[in-house]
């Protein structure tokens, strides 16, 4: 049994540089924009004119998804944490 050999990494500045070259600038910070206020895959590919997959790929090429867990004050302060 072979095995096939192992797909190559992509660079994140070469997808941001064919993204640029297609798009244009203004688009890749509209793009970029978009995910930060956690736009649904879904309208920014009707926006851009992509399929999902493609924005899903966009945004594993621009970054990670962090999550942060945001205290009540109130318990911070129970806490004595604030």
């Amino acid at each position: 049994m072979t095995s096939r050999p192992a797909e190559p990494a992509i660079n994140p500045a070469t997808v941001a540089n064919n993204f640029v070259n297609q798009y244009g600038k203004a688009r890749l910070k509209r793009f970029l924009k978009l995910l930060q206020q956690n736009e649904s895959g879904e309208k920014i590919a009707e926006e851009f004119g992509v399929s999902r997959e493609r924005v899903r790929q966009w945004k594993n090429a621009f970054g990670a998804m962090v999550q942060t867990y945001e205290m009540n004050p109130e318990i911070m302060k129970l806490a004595g944490l604030k």
